[in-house]
């Protein structure tokens, strides 16, 4: 694999400073997350990938909070499967893959133009697939589904049939709404730390 490029000292010191209290990140891990933002930010001005303006705004709504996420995931399990639905730019899926090399991420996203996207971000991870379908359309099974700025309700309709196990980042708004899927036994929703209401929540078919 090639070597990353080297992070530069800001994006470094945010991400050991803001997620130090529950993950320790290699330097590797760093540059890899740095790569994917660079590759990010080049293709975002062609192609819509995401409207967070760059520097630590993106760094924490993007990255931070797909990292939280992953952190917090109630499996013990170092060999896992995970669909990122709706995985647009590649989140929280790239960041989890990166995080846990274990893990096998697989990222359902039906734009073409960002699918051909994620296929470049992940070419050097061999942990990460893409299918360039919806979600409705996939049938493989996998042990959790993640996602984040999708529709909560879009994402559940997979559950059961696509996994069993759920991690979702939310705004505090679509959380009443989980209550009415009795499908899913939901844990406590965890607040981020980064203020703007958002949560991470988990949920598991009993």
């Amino acid at each position: 694999m090639p070597t990353p490029e080297n992070a530069p000292e800001w994006f470094r010191a945010l991400l050991e400073t803001e997620l130090s209290l529950w993950i320790t990140l290699s330097a590797t891990q760093i540059e890899r997350l740095y790569k994917h933002y660079e590759l990010l930010l080049a293709w975002n001005k062609r192609i819509n990938l995401t409207s967070i303006q760059p520097g630590s705004e993106m760094i924490l709504r993007h990255y931070c909070e797909s990292l939280f996420l992953g952190a917090h995931i109630p499996a013990r399990s170092d060999d896992l499967t995970i669909a990122d639905i709706g995985s647009g730019p590649g989140l929280p899926g790239v960041p989890l893959a990166i995080l846990q090399p274990g893990w096998r991420l697989t990222l359902i996203e039906s734009n073409q133009r960002k699918a051909v996207f994620l296929r470049e971000a992940t070419r050097d991870l061999s942990n990460v697939s893409v299918l360039a379908k919806r979600a409705k359309d996939v049938s493989t099974n996998f042990d959790w589904i993640v996602s984040r700025a999708v529709d909560p309700m879009e994402v559940l309709v997979n559950i059961p049939r696509l996994a069993p196990r759920v991690g979702l980042l939310l705004g505090q708004a679509d959380i009443s709404g989980l209550k009415t899927q009795s499908i899913v036994a939901w844990a406590e929703p965890i607040r981020l730390p980064w203020g703007d209401r958002r949560f991470c929540v988990y949920g598991e078919v009993p």
